[in-house]
């Protein structure tokens, strides 16, 4: 995934999208650049669902995880200076 920053040297494809009529013509009196408002979006809902399916994919681990940190204790907390 290129990160939003990034996404200006990316290659462009031509798209059509709907959206709300007073939504886009106050976008358009603000001078809000729709494109890129649209690609930001896109790439923060993108970012969101990567999450969360990575989220789901890793539920059991990072519960087994947790379950052994609350059985024995972190690992290494003997040697933590705090």
């Amino acid at each position: 995934m290129a990160a939003p920053n990034n996404q200006i040297s990316t290659a462009k494809k031509a798209t059509n999208v709907s959206l709300a009529e007073s939504l886009l013509s106050e976008a358009k009196e603000l001078r809000i650049n729709i494109s890129q408002a649209a690609e930001a979006g896109l790439a923060k809902a993108v970012a969101e669902k990567r999450a969360e399916l990575w989220m789901k994919e890793n539920w059991d681990a990072i519960e087994s995880s947790n379950a052994f940190v609350e059985k024995h204790g972190l690992p290494l907390a003997k040697h933590r200076m705090f």
